[in-house]
């Protein structure tokens, strides 16, 4: 569901995610000082996996929502929402997440998704992610250290 937003003092948070070899795929690799925003950088990840970033713009606000049987399977089904949004129609790439509600007892999520549509001829063509996966999903939360890590393997 598209919802407005305001470009003005819009601010894109600092990388913190990278790709890492894996056998004909690719593993992301996301982190940050809360779960939350290990979750919103596996996800930016993603999208920047299909299309270099620096070449998408804001123009538009899509909100999302997820639900899992655990934590693992909430990260599988918001991984799959955001793939789902660049899939089908708007074919929106993301270059911010804002995960409104991330409720740890539901294993609920609700997401802004900030972008625009992709264009061959303006966005550079990537590779394709065909699926997320459960294969070496890891999710690592060192809470004394305020460090958290997401793997997520997705099928290319």
């Amino acid at each position: 569901m598209e919802v407005e937003f305001s470009k003005e003092n819009f601010l894109l948070p600092e990388v913190k995610y990278e790709y890492l070899d894996h056998t004909a795929d690719v593993q992301i690799h996301g982190w940050g000082t809360s779960l939350k925003e290990a979750f919103e950088q596996c996800g930016v990840a993603m999208f920047g996996y299909m299309t270099e970033l620096d070449y998408v713009s804001v123009e538009h606000c899509f909100e999302i929502e997820a639900q899992g049987d655990d934590l693992e399977g909430l990260l599988f089904h918001f991984l799959d929402e955001l793939l789902f949004l660049f899939s089908a129609e708007p074919y929106l790439v993301c270059k911010k997440l804002k995960i409104t509600k991330f409720d740890l007892e539901t294993f609920e999520i609700s997401c802004r998704c900030y972008g625009e549509p992709f264009e061959l001829g303006k966005h550079p063509q990537g590779t394709e992610v065909k699926a997320i996966t459960y294969s070496a999903m890891q999710i690592v939360q060192d809470t004394d250290a305020c460090n958290y890590e997401v793997f997520v393997i997705i099928d290319i």
